[in-house]
């Protein structure tokens, strides 16, 4: 039985504990540590505030702060807080500090020193489903909606939107690269603004890898439409390939561009062309929904079938049998302490590296 969302923020507010995981992990990354966020609840966006030392964690139900010294809730925010909306898609920290929570049909809340503004379409925002932010070189906040994207001017307050220029306007991941070029993840391929011009990529052009098991094609148009949102990948119970419909995208160390599919597993742009990784290289699943690359240099990508690890070389994967909650991990995040955070239905982990 799923817990009503009262129940379920105050579960999060006042009885999220820290609980102890049986581990069978492989080599030395393991579960450690678990917050349990009761049954219902998803996990959607994790963010390592490096200036608070602690880490945010955006639920289906609010929005939590966790001090990463004492690994314990600092903060709980809800509607009655002055949160949108408390199905939490991203969290972002902008260059003058303030926090910015991107909600599932209630727009974007910024918070800062305890004031509260949300922002809506009638501001200038792109739309009211918000799932993905990231700063510029200049210091202004790109925004992903289902509408496009928006450049939010932090000194001006100022919304630019583009839609037309997008290879499709439904946004789901976002990254700045080290020359400033913004790319955005879509439900229709991949592009990228380099301040002058645009250019996109999709299946055609070499992103997602094949369908060799035959995987119907979803006919969902994403993870849910303006009417309803039930998160499913699967047809008839098996599961689905859209490989142009990207989850997530990030620069690597090296350079090179890295985007999670649907159903097309994790593909990398050098510049020339992409090429991709799939669970026949021993990704641990084809649906990638989050991605992060540690100071090593290890890559770590939440999946449809649980986390997996990635040295260039050797691939590990960590499931529920190691100790995670949920096998689909929706967002992963590190922190300091060179421990990685995975966010899944029913709370959030954290793996040791060491």
């Amino acid at each position: 039985m799923f817990l009503s969302i009262r129940s379920a923020v105050a579960l999060i507010a006042t009885c999220l504990c820290l609980a102890p995981v049986a581990v069978v992990a492989q080599g030395k990354d393991k579960v450690i540590d678990r917050f349990e966020t009761g049954n219902g609840t998803y996990v959607r966006s994790l963010l390592h505030d490096k200036a608070g030392n602690s880490l945010w964690v955006g639920t289906s139900v609010g929005v939590m702060e966790i001090d990463l010294k004492t690994v314990t809730p600092r903060r709980t925010f809800t509607r009655n807080d002055g949160l949108a909306n408390e199905y939490v898609f991203a969290v972002g920290i902008d260059s003058q500090g303030y926090k910015w929570f991107g909600t599932n049909a209630g727009g974007a809340s910024r918070y800062k020193d305890g004031k509260w503004k949300t922002y809506f379409p009638m501001h200038g925002l792109a739309d009211y489903w918000i799932y993905s932010f990231a700063n510029d070189k200049s210091g202004n906040l790109w925004i992903g909606t289902w509408a496009g994207a928006n450049l939010f001017n932090v000194k001006t307050g100022k919304f630019t939107t583009y839609v037309k220029e997008l290879i499709n306007e439904w946004v789901y991941g976002l990254a700045v690269d080290k020359d400033g070029r913004v790319w955005f993840g879509t439900e229709g391929g991949v592009s990228m603004f380099d301040g002058k011009k645009w250019k996109s990529w999709t299946h055609k052009d070499g992103l997602g890898a094949d369908n060799p098991e035959a995987l119907p094609l979803s006919p969902n148009t994403g993870l849910g439409t303006r009417s309803r949102h039930d998160l499913a990948t699967e047809v008839q119970g098996m599961g689905s390939y859209n490989p142009n419909y990207i989850f997530s995208i990030m620069e690597a160390k090296d350079g090179s561009i890295w985007a999670g599919s649907w159903g097309g597993g994790v593909s990398r742009w050098d510049g020339k062309k992409w090429t991709s990784l799939s669970t026949k290289d021993g990704l641990a699943g084809n649906i990638v929904y989050s991605m992060a690359q540690d100071g090593n240099g290890v890559f770590w990508f939440g999946t449809n079938k649980g986390v997996s690890r990635y040295d260039g070389k050797t691939w590990t994967t960590i499931g529920v049998k190691e100790g995670l909650l949920d096998e689909n991990v929706y967002a992963l995040a590190l922190t300091p302490d060179a421990n990685v955070w995975a966010g899944t239905k029913l709370g959030v982990v954290r793996i040791g590296t060491k």
